[in-house]
């Protein structure tokens, strides 16, 4: 459900205004990338993705039919704690499970099942026998997989590609980015510094025939639908964004 406003209760001073922005952001309640939908203070600065800002107090996942997550706002105890879905560090908001102690970013703990971009379809899987095709290891974290089962690509990779290329854009631009976000340079800054898999699809390509090579070209082009849902926001039209980037 979408608000044009809402109060939260980590930002008490201010209201938050639902915006729409094909730019990215740090989230201040789980401290991981987004883009695209959020509700945001402007005064302040502060970005939620939709997720953090109208969390569910509980939820259940297809992956752990035993278990019931509690969303909190920080992890619980005083050890690191790591998500089961992208094996990444939790910072702030968490869905935890008091009796397994498993967890789960607000995002990861979202990330649609299924992903169909009209040609192919995405199936969302704990674990998978093959190889990712971007570090080329089994098992790990959770993996979006083709529907030919030959194209696989985990939370994890994605999630590592994102930062490596945008570390500069959210971390290291500092106030000068956040307030001049909607300008062309940044922009710019953004279609140059956005992950290409290029590489990693031709070589994959090279090795596979027929029915599996035309497979993994569909997949490849869906590559942004995936790329959407990690950052929060598994929409057609932000996915349409990220594909323009990652094609320059």
């Amino acid at each position: 459900m979408k608000y044009n406003e809402i109060s939260h209760f980590s930002h008490p001073q201010h209201k938050l205004r639902y915006e729409y922005l094909e730019f990215p952001f740090k989230c201040d309640g789980c401290k991981e990338v987004g883009i695209g939908s959020r509700y945001k203070c402007t005064a302040c600065d502060y970005d939620l993705h939709m997720h953090c800002a109208i969390p569910s107090p509980s939820i259940t996942h297809p992956f752990y039919k035993k278990c019931s997550f509690q969303f909190l706002s920080r992890p619980p105890g005083n050890v690191l704690r790591y998500c089961n879905a992208c094996e990444k560090e939790i910072s702030g908001f968490i869905y935890h499970c008091r009796s397994c102690g498993f967890d789960l970013h607000p995002c990861c703990a979202k990330l649609p099942m299924v992903l169909d971009d009209g040609d192919v379809k995405l199936y969302l899987y704990r674990k998978v026998s093959a190889s990712c095709h971007r570090c080329g290891r089994k098992g790990r974290s959770w993996s979006y997989r083709s529907t030919c089962k030959k194209y696989n690509l985990h939370v994890a990779c994605v999630k590592e590609m994102l930062v490596d290329s945008w570390h500069e854009i959210y971390f290291g631009s500092g106030d000068n980015y956040n307030n001049n976000y909607n300008n062309t340079t940044n922009y710019r800054k953004l279609e140059n510094m956005i992950p290409s898999l290029k590489g990693t699809l031709q070589a994959h390509h090279r090795k596979s025939k027929g029915k599996a090579k035309k497979c993994c070209e569909v997949a490849g082009s869906a590559l942004q639908f995936i790329i959407s849902a990690v950052l929060g926001d598994p929409t057609t039209l932000i996915a349409g964004v990220v594909g323009s980037l990652i094609s320059k």
